[in-house]
């Protein structure tokens, strides 16, 4: 009785498991086909974000899907192109347009061979008379007024020291861990010290002093095409002093007027009206013209040990070719709206030989403070090496027909 109610039970179960199977199976594969669809989906969403790239410059551009790796292999590189937020290129003919009558040869070829291939501007001024030796992109020399970057600093501690807020051996307390004194933020171009010193000077204090070392008006004596560069006459909006003092915002300087301040330190502190001569005549009959005698004879040897140290063992190392024939200079190294910028401003101190040297650089990443600071330590070795300072001597210039024979571009 219990085999044949049995038989019945079992082929029942057998008859539901073989129509459930085809369900299962058809289920299981709707489900892998959508898992494939989805996949599928994701894989063409993330090729198309791939397809789609952001320039630089907030444009989109389509390239073309990454192709599959192959084990194929090519002697050729892909060129990697590099991109500068800047139009100002870092490389050019810097001599292009100069008119070099008038203007000391020697002094000239040691510039140009220094500055190579450098968009950049050599300026070199003889500090106990204010003439100019040699321009070197006389374009961007005189009307290329940018920001002056961390060469304000020379202002700076000048200022401070005038009105005591600070001592070159007395350290400024920058924060819990931190204090310099004034030798060693200079040297290493200290940007906290020096804002530290603007914000006790005050804009008044910093309109003063600026204005003082010629800061918003011509450095020369008419020099044709010269910019005054840019000063402030009221404290900018949302420019804090600090920043003033130790980056030199909303500040626009020439190199002729970096070469004026720094002939006001290399000579003691008289500012020169600078002089261009463009003839024989001009050089021989030129009579230093003094624009104002600046009171900072107790001040300047007190900044000598900085800016000394800044080519020793700080941001001018690059400048130091010779320990005998000592640089003093100051470096700045920033980006304006147009350009990234490097300046040097110095002077050496060979025997009874004084020449300043002041190089600007535009262009991009490639350009900066210790780059301009080694054009000017070669400028300096160039003349050495040809003994220019070891025998004093009264500087002429070649007359205008061996001028222009091209080797003094």
């Amino acid at each position: 009785m219990k085999k044949n109610f049995l038989f019945p039970l079992a082929l029942i179960c057998t008859l539901i498991l073989a129509a459930a199977v085809p369900a299962f199976s058809v289920t299981a594969q709707k489900t892998t086909t959508a898992s494939s669809k989805t996949i599928k989906k994701k894989r063409a969403r993330a090729a198309a974000r791939r397809s789609t790239v952001k320039s630089f410059a907030g444009t989109t551009a389509t390239v073309k899907p990454v192709a599959a790796r192959t084990t194929v292999r090519t002697t050729s590189r892909r060129t990697r192109k590099y991109y500068s937020p800047w139009d100002t290129p870092t490389f050019a003919d810097s001599t292009y347009g100069d008119m070099v009558d008038g203007e000391d040869l020697t002094i000239r070829r040691a510039a140009v061979q220094a500055l190579g291939p450098y968009n950049g501007s050599v300026v070199v001024v003889d500090p106990t008379t204010g003439r100019v030796m040699t321009m070197v992109n006389q374009k961007l020399a005189l009307t290329g007024a940018y920001q002056p970057c961390s060469t304000i600093k020379l202002v700076a501690g000048l200022a401070g020291l005038s009105e005591g807020i600070i001592e070159r051996e007395t350290r400024l307390r920058l924060s819990r861990r931190e204090s310099l004194n004034l030798t060693t933020a200079l040297a290493k171009s200290n940007n906290a010290y020096f804002a530290n010193v603007g914000e006790k000077l005050g804009f008044e204090k910093i309109n003063y002093y600026g204005r003082l070392f010629g800061l918003g008006e011509k450095a020369g004596m008419n020099i044709e095409g010269e910019s005054p560069g840019i000063f402030p006459e009221d404290k900018p909006k949302g420019v804090p002093n600090g920043m003033m003092t130790s980056f030199g915002e909303a500040i626009g300087l020439t190199p002729l007027q970096l070469a004026a301040i720094v002939s006001s330190i290399a000579n003691g502190g008289t500012l020169y009206y600078l002089q261009y001569p463009r003839s024989v005549a001009d050089v021989t009959n030129l009579v230093p013209q003094i624009k104002r005698k600046l009171d900072i004879g107790q001040q300047i040897p007190e900044m000598r040990p900085g800016m000394m140290g800044a080519v020793e063992f700080g941001t001018a190392r690059r400048a130091n070719y010779d320990p005998t024939e000592p640089i003093f200079g100051k470096t700045g190294t920033c980006t304006d709206s147009r350009t990234h910028l490097g300046w040097f401003g110095s002077f050496n101190e060979v025997g009874k030989s004084k020449l300043v040297v002041v190089v600007l650089l535009t262009g991009g990443k490639g350009v900066n403070g210790p780059v301009a600071a080694g054009i000017a330590g070669q400028v300096y070795k160039n003349l050495s090496e040809q003994q220019f300072f070891a025998t004093p001597q009264e500087r002429t210039i070649t007359p205008t027909a061996m001028i222009h024979s091209g080797d003094a571009r």
